[in-house]
This record gives structure tokens, sequence and C-alpha cells, in this order.
């Protein structure tokens, strides 16, 4: 066995020393989540309700002012923006308030 052949071999040694140190630093450490723990299932909010009831629109969410918002404020969710409050959904037509007057009547008409 000549000079270059002891070389070589404790070059392998050294290698394989190196590999055995580098596994045992790598798996010295604590182990966490490169992810913080999320909820499976998200909680449903107002907000998507809301993008539920804009999606069974169609293309009709388009031209609905309130779909309009809900899709911003999803826009603004996504890209980490602040939160804003959505209006106020609308009063359905059969909703008039008690104390309205017909629209053929005036106050001073009324019997």
């Amino acid at each position: 066995m000549g000079r270059s052949d002891i070389f070589r071999a404790l070059g392998i040694v050294v290698l394989i020393g190196v590999f055995i140190a580098s596994v045992a630093a790598i798996n010295r450490g604590p182990v966490t989540p490169a992810v913080p723990d999320v909820p499976a299932t998200s909680t449903p909010d107002g907000l998507s309700a809301e993008l539920r009831r804009c999606s069974a629109l169609g293309p009709q969410d388009a031209e609905d002012p309130r779909c309009q918002a809900v899709w911003e404020e999803n826009r603004n969710r996504f890209f980490g923006r602040p939160a804003r409050p959505l209006p106020p959904p609308p009063m359905p037509d059969s909703a008039a308030p008690a104390n309205a007057l017909p629209t053929h009547q005036t106050p001073g008409d009324a019997r």
C-alpha cells in the first residue's frame, strides 16, 4: 500500500466524518413548523356569506354595488391591507318602515 492510497483512505474517512457531523447538526435543533397552526376549516363570517351570495348572482354581481364592495374587501384581505367595514345590506322592498307614508299621499292629504 503506497502513500497515495493512505491519503485517499484518509480523505474518504474525513468526508464520511463531515457528512455524519452535518447530519447530526441538522437533526440537533428542535423541530418547529414553518407555518403557524391555522385551523383546517375557516370560520364563516359575513364576508364569506356575501361572497357566496354574489357568486350565485353570476354576471349580475358586476352591477350590484354591494357585491362590488364585497369583492373589493376580499381583494384587500388577500393583499394584506387593513379591513374596512362592509356597507349595510340592502333592505328588502317589502320591509318598509311602519311610519312611512305611501308614495301617493302627502302629509296634508291624510284622511
